[in-house]
């Protein structure tokens, strides 16, 4: 199963881009040992012509478009369920394991998801209640799947 990040905001460098990358090569070190084929990351700059409502659904339209057909999307959304990190392990494993070809998450501008997007989503993953911002989002994304990969494969990296 081949695993897709895409985001809204400039690629930048940095401690925080230099972090998501890092674990983005952790994942996929320990992903293609796990049936995950790869781990990627699209990222784009916002419109700035735009704002509000309109300005989501053009982050949205081009969230969506970034993405492979198919792909389950996953949204990180401020209203989405926070789970622990073995149910977001769990979450993957069972996308993989019932053959979904590839599984994507967004991450949204600063006002959040678009309806669309929100409503195209198998499913809506918070990281808790605190607004975060977007480059620490991809980081503890790109963490969370290298957890998740740990977790899956028995490596002593998470202790609950």
């Amino acid at each position: 199963m081949r695993i897709e990040i895409a985001a809204v905001g400039k690629k930048r460098g940095g401690p925080e881009t230099a972090l998501v990358e890092d674990y983005l090569d952790r994942a996929r070190g320990f992903g293609r040992r796990m049936g995950f084929s790869d781990v990627s990351l699209s990222q784009f700059d916002a419109p700035k012509s735009l704002s509000g409502d309109a300005l989501k659904k053009r982050e949205g339209e081009l969230l969506l478009k970034t993405l492979s057909e198919g792909a389950a999307l996953i949204a990180l959304d401020e209203r989405g369920e926070n789970i622990s990190s073995e149910k977001f392990a769990r979450l993957l494993a069972g996308m993989r394991d019932d053959g979904v070809a590839s599984a994507a998450f967004v991450i949204g501008g600063a006002d959040g998801h678009g309806e669309e997007v929100r409503a195209r989503a198998a499913r809506l993953v918070s990281f808790g209640a605190a607004t975060w911002p977007h480059l620490l989002v991809r980081a503890m994304l790109a963490e969370q799947l290298y957890r998740a990969m740990t977790i899956l494969s028995g490596h002593p990296y998470h202790r609950a």
